[in-house]
């Protein structure tokens, strides 16, 4: 498979959780990553957080060989202001993801921020 050609850039902050899921299932780590700014944050649990793209990428490497496959929740409609957006999905276990993207000069979007629930 082709990952580049799989890495759409998110157009909209509700592209965000659904590009996630899908480069997870498709094994795409470094894919994963990319939906961060360079400098973003990432909850990856026991109080542990994952600082920067790199860190944040060899998380998700791990993950994707051995953490569940991630599955799409209800997206809840994103909060816009400006060049940030809150966006949160509920799982379908009850629990909610919690995230803030930001508009790149481009018009794409990114995450800077990151709670999840599904961790390792």
């Amino acid at each position: 498979m082709n990952d580049e050609a799989n890495r759409r850039p998110a157009r909209d902050p509700q592209d965000l959780a659904r590009f996630l899921v899908s480069r997870q299932q498709a094994g795409d780590a470094e894919g994963m990553a990319a939906l961060y700014e360079p400098d973003a944050i990432l909850d990856i649990g026991g109080g542990q957080l994952a600082s920067g793209r790199d860190a944040i990428r060899d998380f998700y490497a791990r993950l994707v060989t051995v953490g569940p496959e991630f599955e799409l929740g209800d997206q809840r409609p994103a909060i816009v202001n400006g060049d940030l957006a809150l966006t949160s999905t509920r799982l379908a276990d009850g629990t909610v993801t919690v995230e803030i993207a930001h508009r790149q000069g481009d018009g794409t979007w990114l995450w800077v921020i990151d709670q999840p629930s599904i961790v390792p």
